[in-house]
């Protein structure tokens, strides 16, 4: 018997990448983002998903891709990690696809420091990028935004982010 992995696949440009289907929570047409003062620079803003106040991760910004603003077409990836529920901008969602787990070939096998992704697919004629957004961000990384939240939180209560952020 087959053991497999299911995966969401989803394209950034010209560059698909993948997280394991546990961790996704649903995909939506993307919204407008709300900075967040003194977030790290990973954390993009805020987004109020049905009165959830959620942290958007900057993707294109922890992969050395271009940044630019989220377009009308671009969707938000929500996804948990082991501390908080985030969006992830990606431009596109490809599905959900099923590897057996022998065809994921592991990123220490690959080259040493690649501990953000646990390995690579091939799809077709392309290689995706499977990643673990549980080693997403770094421990200053969360240190940082839970410092920025607590913060909007405390602003939230005296009438910024229209109160989104309060208890």
């Amino acid at each position: 018997m087959t053991i497999t992995t299911q995966l969401l696949v989803f394209r950034l440009d010209d560059r698909r990448y993948a997280l394991a289907l546990d961790a996704v929570e649903r995909v939506l047409r993307a919204v407008e983002v709300t900075p967040l003062p003194n977030a790290p620079p990973i954390v993009a803003g805020i987004v109020n998903v049905h009165g959830r106040v959620l942290p958007v991760l900057n993707l294109r910004r922890r992969f050395r891709l271009p940044d630019r603003a989220i377009a009308p077409g671009d969707c938000l990836l929500l996804a948990r990690t082991a501390h908080r529920s985030v969006a992830l901008p990606i431009d596109e969602s490809e599905g959900v696809l099923a590897w057996p787990r022998a065809d994921i070939v592991p990123s220490a096998g690959i080259a040493p420091g690649l501990e953000l992704f646990p390995g690579v697919v091939r799809l077709h004629d392309t290689l995706v990028v499977v990643h673990d957004l549980d080693r997403f961000l770094s421990f200053d990384d969360e240190q940082a935004l839970d410092a920025a939240w607590h913060a909007a939180s405390d602003d939230s209560r005296s009438g910024a982010f229209g109160g989104f952020l309060s208890s």
